[in-house]
């Protein structure tokens, strides 16, 4: 399995991202090239080699062709956008489909941390350093180089944030920005290290989205290695290391855990809404089992597999929600295959296909059920016509 394994152990920042991105392998024309598809954008790029503690890397810089002044790390505070007018700059634009909704989903991640922050509806925010055109050219800049390396997964480790203050158009802030620390909720980081901003809420927002999996070890053959430079230069490498690598097909990882709790005594009109809000923690399933307690009392056990990370969220919520006095937990090993997702077209539209893959060869396929559900809805067809023609395509292959 290829994937992008994201190293971040002086943080992150959507230049750094850019940075490494083009430092492993994507061509500058190509990446140029897609961005001039967003229109009139005022801007180029400027690259160099920059070393930090002796390692070298890639160093971006975008200059605004019309101010002629290169945007730093410490973005100038007079561009004003707001959400809805960079969602339909994207969704305007002559990209692909699938680099506009990456580019939307990363920015939406930041729309909603600041709307939580700062008490506003998402449709109210208006972006100050996230909407000058150097952060919009780092979001829209990450997705294209996603697609660029079409990776079967993304993994990283914690990223570091830093400490301090920072100064952004909202006055002096702590550090990480409140924005940062919304958009990284649930999400494991590594707090100091630096008396400063090292990851930023474009870079948090772009790990977020992208991320599959957050880890401190795994085993992996790398390929190839891309550093992206910071701005600043700091005791340790300000640079974001990322590996083009593979993992086995069948990865064993013993990062995920089993929480459990039998119980006999709570009105089973719960357990739908206690599924739904134990799957919005992150779990990556949950279900239930019918047992038999002592004395011949019938009971439910409530199994939920997550990573180890959200284990203690996931734990206090069975506490607070349910009527157990106690939980179990353990680690377990997963051996799992590779999935890749394909979109395909059949008459009634666009649906998405999730393959089971085994040595390079698909061992199983299926639809994505709620493609098929809104298809038959929206064309009024039967959902078994939706499959027919599913089954057409696949099989004329």
């Amino acid at each position: 399995m290829e994937i992008l394994f994201y190293d971040c152990f002086a943080g992150i920042s959507g230049d750094m991202n850019l940075a490494a991105m083009l430092d492993l392998g994507v061509p500058k024309d190509y990446l140029e090239s897609e961005l001039r598809k967003l229109g009139e954008l005022p801007f180029e790029f400027r690259i160099s080699r920059q070393k930090k503690n002796g390692i070298e890397g890639t160093l971006v810089d975008v200059v605004l062709t019309q101010e002629k002044s290169v945007l730093a790390s410490d973005h100038h505070h007079e561009e004003h956008r707001s959400w809805k007018e960079i969602k339909r700059m994207i969704e305007s634009s002559t990209l692909s489909d699938e680099i506009k909704d990456l580019s939307i989903r990363i920015f939406e991640r930041i729309a909603v941390a600041e709307a939580k922050v700062h008490g506003v509806s998402v449709e109210n925010v208006h972006f100050h350093e996230v909407g000058a055109v150097d952060s919009i050219v780092d979001i829209v800049g990450a997705a294209v180089c996603y697609h660029y390396f079409k990776p079967d997964a993304v993994y990283a480790t914690p990223p570091r944030l830093g400490g301090g203050f920072a100064n952004t158009a909202h006055g002096k802030l702590p550090v990480p920005a409140p924005a940062t620390a919304e958009i990284l909720k649930d999400i494991p980081v590594l707090t100091g290290g630096f008396p400063f901003e090292t990851t930023t809420p474009t870079g948090a927002a772009i790990l977020a989205e992208l991320a599959d999996k957050f880890t401190l070890e795994t085993h992996l053959t790398i390929h190839k290695t891309g550093y992206g430079a910071g701005h600043r230069q700091t005791e340790i490498p300000n640079l974001l290391r990322v590996y083009l690598a593979a993992v086995p097909e069948l990865e064993h990882s013993p990062r995920w855990w089993m929480i459990e709790c039998n119980i006999d005594d709570m009105n089973p009109e719960m357990y739908d809404y206690l599924i739904e809000r134990i799957l919005a923690l992150g779990a990556d399933d949950v279900f239930l089992t019918p047992i038999i307690m002592k004395k011949s009392r019938p009971a439910i056990t409530l199994s939920v597999l997550c990573s180890e990370h959200i284990t203690d969220a996931v734990a206090s919520f069975i506490l607070a929600e349910t009527t157990s006095l106690g939980i179990r937990k353990f680690p377990v090993s997963k051996a799992m295959l590779q999935r890749k997702t394909e979109e395909i077209s059949i008459p009634a539209g666009k649906v998405r296909i999730k393959h089971a893959v085994h040595n390079g060869k698909i061992l199983r396929s299926k639809p994505e059920f709620d493609d098929c559900r809104r298809l038959a809805s929206e064309k009024n067809i039967p959902l078994s016509e939706i499959y027919r023609q599913i089954n057409e395509v696949l099989y004329s292959r």
